[in-house]
């Protein structure tokens, strides 16, 4: 069983905890920009970075242009892109507490497939 002994907060606001007197310092989450996934896809390839950046946005234009005509984009293994409607419904802005009307839109949804899943658990 863990104890929290003191919480502090840095400077940079990240939450940090001593556990039984030894401090724990959470790792920032990485994330990959587009020119970094460029850069993995041109290495995993062996395409040039500038074929690969061609390849990224065709795949970026074909998966938009197929959700916004209303379709799913099925890739067996690591998932599913589609569209999913949200109804209007009430809220209250945290600022005012005031209660407004939150207007029915579309959403862009993607679902993990089995073998994605398994490789992050």
């Amino acid at each position: 069983m863990l104890f929290i002994i003191k919480r502090l907060h840095l400077q940079n606001q990240i939450v940090c905890y001593y556990f039984l007197n030894q401090l724990i310092i959470p790792q920032k989450k990485r994330i990959m920009n587009k020119a970094e996934l460029i850069n993995a896809i041109a290495a995993e390839s062996g395409l040039s970075k500038v074929d690969a950046k061609k390849a990224l946005d065709a795949v970026v234009k074909s998966v938009s242009d197929a959700l916004v005509a209303g379709d799913k984009v099925s890739l067996v293994g690591f998932g599913t892109f589609s569209v999913a409607a949200r109804s209007a419904r009430s809220g209250i802005n945290p600022a005012t507490k005031q209660a407004i009307k939150i207007e029915a839109k579309k959403v862009a949804k993607f679902k993990a497939g089995a073998d994605l899943a398994a490789a992050i658990n």
